[in-house]
């Protein structure tokens, strides 16, 4: 039985589509994975055994860079974050948790905010491009928007996230028409749209590949990507430079006195919206035993 290596780029009711050599085959997993608690996920590299002309079995998952639990996705290189000016208006708790939760997971944030004709974002953009995490305001009906992202997007492995309603698929879209990702409406009366991406899949666009998931539109850190309250200064790469630097061994960075974090904080070094959010982020893990 020939085999092969892959990347899959699909994962639908328990079938996986590996592209490999050129071509697309659709693939069961062996029952080994699953002695092992061991599921393939989208992004993976995957040995797979032919079977038949488009048919085959994964035999094993090399190993991975990295690995998100929901949705499960493997070695990505750049998460775009996507949020909008406008219709809803932006939420950097949420913007600044998941971005967190990327650098811990050795991933690129990227931040767009999209209906910038609605709005304009030049302060949201300079928060975050003030502390080295790139992020643009973008029109859908710029062509240097396009070209933006478009750069970003060659040779990697990228996934989008935002709200719903923020305009991800539509922003999509605008790049790649090919890709038909269906869009939903705004309900103007809550304020939200409904999801309506229904399976992780990877497109080969723009010279790399990129993910559109469903359910990606906040990260549950507690439940699902866990950083420890020790870890999640680290997260924030404005702090690191002045951590070790505090009065007093194990600043929590918070409230303390002597705090390196919280002088940079009052000085404007670090946004005091980011320092909020990762206030907000420790007390929500604080709590959790070492060993949970």
């Amino acid at each position: 039985m020939e085999k092969t290596t892959g990347l899959i780029i699909k994962a639908i009711s328990g079938f996986y589509y590996v592209e490999a050599a050129d071509r697309v085959y659709e693939c069961k997993a062996r029952g080994s994975f699953r002695r092992k608690g061991i599921s393939p996920a989208v992004g993976d590299r995957a040995e797979i055994s032919i079977i038949a002309e488009d048919k085959a079995e994964v035999e094993d998952i090399l190993p991975r860079r990295n690995y998100l639990i929901r949705p499960p996705l493997a070695n990505l290189d750049r998460l775009f974050i996507v949020s909008s000016a406008a219709q809803p208006q932006p939420n950097l708790r949420i913007i600044d948790k998941i971005s967190a939760v990327a650098f811990s997971k050795d991933i690129e944030p990227v931040i767009i905010f999209t209906k910038s004709d609605l709005e304009d974002c030049g302060k949201l953009t300079d928060i975050y491009n003030s502390i080295g995490i790139k992020s643009f305001a973008c029109s859908m009906h710029s062509e240097d928007s396009r070209k933006q992202i478009m750069d970003l997007l060659k040779d990697k492995v990228s996934a989008f996230t935002g709200n719903t309603g923020v305009g991800k698929s539509t922003l999509l879209n605008s790049l790649f028409p090919e890709l038909e990702i269906t869009t939903a409406e705004i309900s103007r009366k809550l304020g939200r749209g409904r999801h309506t991406t229904r399976h992780s899949e990877l497109y080969k666009v723009g010279g790399g590949y990129v993910a559109d998931t469903p359910g990606f539109s906040t990260v549950d850190i507690d439940r699902y990507e866990l950083i420890r309250k020790d870890d999640i200064a680290y997260c924030f790469p404005e702090f690191r430079e002045h951590l070790g630097e505090c009065q007093f061994t194990g600043c929590s960075h918070r409230v303390e006195k002597g705090c390196a974090v919280i002088e940079a904080v009052k000085n404007g070094s670090i946004p005091v919206s980011r320092h909020e959010s990762y206030r907000q982020m420790y007390d929500e893990v604080k709590d959790i035993p070492e060993w949970k």
